[in-house]
This record gives structure tokens, sequence and C-alpha cells, in this order.
């Protein structure tokens, strides 16, 4: 039996019998709009990406019509998703296609894959779903079909892992079906070979599947990496004067990059509130304030971080610094209008200042 013959053969077969896991962007070939679903999918549970995707298609149907759109705008829709980079990259690839490619998205890989934010997988996604190109996706649902069915052991996070995968992947997809190939093997994926409980005793697969014959379905794929997160602790200051408060932008490259904040205290340490008051003492010279409430802790786990926040709610009585201070004084009844992280999400809707 010629085993990547029957896999393809299998995995059509199975798509055209089985598959009815509907989402708006399947089928359809304007690139815009898959490009857009590619990207809020990276990192991304589909139920947590389609009211997204909804959103940016409804305020943003055209690239022009997301290209000229403000940042903060942008950030805004994007709000609760995180992984934050992605919407800055989105943003300056559709400035680009406007002002390079007149409006017009491109239409092969070596060009799909130049747009800022876009790698390897996304434009194979781009190329084979709008423009029926012969590129294999390779996903976190492809890595696990294709180990347990192949029993490949290397690790997907590997070089040599990677390599070995992308190259299986593109032997195995269908030229003349790209789009519904590659359709289909990330819904087996995420529909029927999962990572926990695959429905092996009902799979098509199972006559030939070496993780099911072998018993190591639990197994693989296998990963070599384990992530150490840094943890972090963050105290806000959140300053409120004349029923307004202030609010930082956060530009440098890092977390939450163009995303508002209030100013911020960093420690190494989880302090007392002896220490707190010391520190804020330090950071607000020349002030005349006094500590209305210190919340309870918040906690934000990104992917290499675990970030504790702690918010300080201040009332300024005199601020001679007004005039020089680098933050942005807000209504806060317009705060609804700024983009913030998501703890501080969290803290606005718990908290009673508005």
């Amino acid at each position: 039996m010629d085993k990547k013959r029957f896999f393809t053969e299998t995995l059509l077969n199975w798509n055209k019998d089985q598959n009815d896991r509907e989402m708006p962007w399947k089928g359809i070939k304007n690139p815009y709009h898959i490009w857009l679903s590619e990207i809020i999918l990276q990192q991304t549970r589909v139920e947590q990406g389609l009211p997204y995707y909804k959103k940016f298609i409804k305020h943003y149907p055209t690239v022009e019509d997301l290209a000229n759109a403000p940042e903060d705008e942008v950030m805004k829709l994007w709000e609760g998703l995180g992984y934050y980079s992605r919407a800055r990259n989105l943003h300056f690839a559709a400035k680009s296609i406007v002002k390079e490619r007149d409006g017009v998205f491109p239409d092969t890989y070596e060009e799909i894959i130049k747009l800022k934010g876009v790698g390897t997988y996304t434009a194979a996604a781009v190329a084979s779903f709008a423009f029926d190109l012969p590129y294999a996706v390779v996903d976190g649902n492809v890595y696990r079909v294709l180990s347990r069915f192949f029993g490949i052991e290397k690790a997907i996070d590997s070089t040599e892992g990677k390599k070995e995968f992308a190259q299986l992947a593109q032997e195995l997809i269908d030229e003349e079906k790209a789009a519904q190939y590659n359709q289909a093997i990330m819904d087996f994926g995420a529909k029927h070979c999962t990572p926990a409980k695959p429905m092996c005793m009902f799979c098509k697969f199972q006559s030939a599947c070496t993780a099911f014959l072998e018993g190591k379905t639990s197994i693989l794929p296998k990963k070599s990496k384990k992530i150490t997160k840094k943890q972090r602790f963050f105290y806000y200051l959140v300053l409120k004067k004349d029923k307004s408060l202030y609010l930082t932008k956060r530009i440098e490259k890092g977390i939450w990059q163009n995303l508002y904040d209030f100013p911020l205290i960093e420690v190494k340490n989880s302090i007392n509130e002896k220490e707190l008051t010391e520190n804020i003492d330090k950071h607000l010279k020349h002030s005349y304030f006094s500590i209305k409430n210190i919340s309870q802790e918040y906690h934000q786990i990104l992917t290499h971080q675990k970030i504790q926040l702690v918010f300080v709610e201040i009332e300024l009585k005199k601020n001679k610094k007004d005039d020089t201070l680098n933050w942005k004084k807000v209504s806060i009844k317009e705060l609804s209008n700024y983009a913030f992280p998501r703890a501080i999400q969290r803290y606005l809707k718990d908290n009673s200042l508005i």
C-alpha cells in the first residue's frame, strides 16, 4: 500500500462525506477576507476569533478601509484578542498593499509572504484558499495528524522536525485540489484527530495509522522545548483628578505595544503597602495625593511571562507637573474609547470608577 496516497485519498473522502465544520471564510475566494481570518486565527481558537472576524469585516470590508483606519481604532477593535502585534502588522500590511499595489492583494506565494506578519503557514493558506496554488499548510492540527498517522517522533518545535513535516506535507497535497486538501487536514485535526480523546474507533485512517496501531496516540506529537515564564510585578497608578484619569500609551517594543495603560511602577517582587507608598511618593514628585484604594491582585499569563497586577487608586489633590507629564488626561466616561490589555479591562469592569 502506498501510505501517502492512501492518506491523501482518505482525507479528501472524509472531507466530502463527513465534514460539516461551517465557518464564514470557508469556500470564499476573497484574498483579503481569507488573510484577515488567518491572521486572527494565529494563536486563537476559532470560537474566540469568529466574532472578531465579523467585526473587522463589518468595519473594514475592503483592504483600503483597513489601511485608512486610525491605528487606535484598529487596536480598540482587536482589544481582548491578545497577541497585539498581529493587529499592528495587519494594519501595516494593509497600508503597504494600498500604497505599493493600489489596493490589489498579491496573488503569488512569493508576494504574499512578503507582507508584514505573514509566515509560511499564512502565505500557504492564502495562496491555496484564494488562488488554488499548491502550497501545503502546516499548523498545530497538521503536525498532530501527520505525526500520528506516519508515526513521526521528531519534535515538532525542532528545526529538524519542522523541516521534515513541511516536506511531508508538501508531498501529500493534491495539487489539483490544494484548497480542499488544506481545509480538510485542518478540519480533520480540529474535529476528529483532536489533542485529547481523538475519535480513533470511528476513524477512516485506523487501518494504517501508526499511532493507533502502536498505541502512541497519547504521546504524539512530541515537543522538546519547555517554556520558562518570567514573573513580573506591576503596580498601576490609577490617578484621578477632575473626573478624569491619566493614561499612558505603551509605545516601546515589548508586550502590549500601542495599547493604553496607567502610569506604572514595576518592581522585582511583590511589595507591602508601606513600600508601595514610598515608591509612589518617588514616582509622583511634587504632587499632593491620597491613596483611596488598593485593588485585589489581577493576573495575566502571556507566552513567556506571568504578570501580577495591582491597581492603586489615587486622588490627585494638586499636581505641579500637569504641563510636563507625558500622560494623557482622559475623562472617565471616555475610557471605553481606548484599547487596554485584558487584565486592565477586567479591572475596569470590576471597578466603580465608571
